[in-house]
């Protein structure tokens, strides 16, 4: 095991996970959530980060429709941060895992097959944009580092992911619209946690990778196996089109990740992500076992 996890942005969804998963197994972490520790702060950093660290950023400005307009706030925390916390990692002879995003993909509206790692990016919006620069500034910075982009991130709790908004409305009545022409990689965040921790050990080749439960789906059938996991009607999630639902930002109607060849980088493939869902839903204190790489 690494000597110290270093975890920035630990007061997110993720974060939280990774911290806790790391503690039930007994790790060393040091959890900074942006109040603090501001990545932007180059300064800042070098106080937080030692030789033989392991610093796992989770820090990122994720709201996707306010970066359409808070373009300068989001390349500070999406591309420039990222790119100065490489550098005091490569100063200090500390490892680096940076989280990215499907997002940086989406621009070919007739894609229907998964991206693969070296595939030509093109983002749809700010958020994209500028997580694909911060994906540049590391790995200029740092080459030895792991970029993990990960998919549709829910932990389907009482938070504010999407998977968490369908078990709310579960609980309701009446129908449900949900868009059926966005199709991703739902991601199950105690299944991504365990392939951060696994990259965090070594044996895992640097670089991108994609990290996402296997198989796809859209908002739709998200929401409608969401429903059917917590025994409610699925028949009342109703497929809508997007243009039912405008947003600030447009959104990609395709980000599907391919794992292969992150498999063949040595990182264990995830489950199927329905069967992440259940365990999910039904609040499993810990993810599943993985598969091993085929």
């Amino acid at each position: 095991m690494a000597q110290r996890i270093v975890i920035t942005g630990a007061g997110g969804m993720v974060g939280r996970e990774l911290a806790d998963q790391s503690r039930r197994e007994g790790r060393e972490v040091l959890p900074l959530t942006s109040a603090e520790c501001d990545i932007t702060d180059a300064d800042a950093l070098r106080h937080f980060v030692e030789s033989g660290d392991v610093v796992l950023n989770c820090a990122a400005y994720t709201q996707v429709d306010a970066a359409e307009t808070d373009q300068s706030r989001a390349h500070a925390v999406n591309a420039l941060g990222p790119g100065h916390l490489a550098a005091v990692c490569a100063q200090a002879g500390a490892g680096l895992v940076h989280i990215s995003t499907d997002y940086v993909f989406g621009a070919d509206r007739q894609r229907r097959t998964p991206y693969e790692i070296d595939e030509q990016p093109g983002p749809v919006n700010v958020y994209g944009h500028t997580k694909l620069a911060g994906e540049r500034a590391v790995l200029a910075a740092k080459p030895d580092a792991h970029v993990v982009r990960t998919s549709w991130v829910y932990r389907g709790g009482d938070g504010a992911d999407f998977v968490a908004t369908m078990r709310r409305r579960a609980a309701g009545d009446g129908p449900v619209d949900v868009v059926a022409d966005q199709i991703g990689s739902p991601t199950y965040t105690g299944d991504l946690v365990s392939a951060l921790l696994q990259i965090v050990d070594g044996g895992v080749r640097p670089g991108v990778l994609h990290a996402v439960n296997t198989g796809s789906a859209s908002r739709f059938e998200l929401a409608r196996e969401t429903f059917a996991a917590l025994g409610a009607d699925p028949e009342r999630v109703r497929p809508v089109g997007s243009d039912r639902h405008p947003r600030p930002a447009p959104r990609p109607s395709y980000t599907v990740l391919s794992v292969h060849r992150t498999a063949e980088a040595g990182l264990r493939m995830l489950r199927d992500w329905r069967e992440a869902l259940v365990a999910a839903v039904g609040n499993e204190s810990a993810p599943g076992p993985l598969p091993s790489t085929p």
